[in-house]
């Protein structure tokens, strides 16, 4: 396992939409792998595909291991099956564009289907920062970074700022 460089925004690749994982290879097991190690170290809670130059549907995500309890999730292909109407905004940041935190609106409860390194095939409803994590690692998967959701005077704002 080795930790990853991560892109950083506007690298062209984080606004691109990736490709399906077709099988399930030692290099899909490898990739997820040091998707993990690089997220911990970086330190994240979510990490996709496209953040390390990899342009398939993957994410990795933990969001307890910051409070002592790892649960690493690896997510191949996944899709949301169900969204609430139910919305909450939260700050949320990106190992893609470091130092910015910026107000997003999201679902407050999701359904995603993947599948995981096993082949099985999972469905997991997800509320609170998990909920935010998927919805946030999914944009990732189709070319959709934080800056996206921001109406145009903040991002003006969070971008020059970013640059600066």
């Amino acid at each position: 396992m080795s930790v990853l460089p991560i892109l950083k925004w506007p690298d062209p690749r984080l606004m691109d939409i990736c490709a399906p994982i077709e099988a399930i290879t030692p290099e899909i097991e490898a990739l997820a792998a040091d998707m993990l190690e690089t997220m911990y170290a970086a330190p994240g809670r979510g990490l996709a595909g496209p953040q390390v130059g990899a342009m398939q549907r993957i994410f990795v995500m933990d969001v307890s291991w910051k409070e002592g309890k790892p649960d690493p999730l690896v997510c191949l292909n996944p899709m949301l099956q169900e969204v609430s109407e139910d919305c909450a905004t939260n700050s949320e940041g990106c190992l893609s564009i470091p130092g910015i935190s910026a107000d997003v609106s999201r679902s407050a409860q999701v359904q995603m289907v993947w599948t995981g390194l096993n082949g099985a095939r999972y469905v997991q409803s997800f509320t609170g920062f998990a909920a935010v994590c998927v919805q946030h690692e999914l944009d990732h998967l189709d070319g959709v970074v934080t800056f996206d959701h921001l109406d145009a005077q903040t991002r003006a704002a969070l971008e020059a700022e970013y640059t600066a």
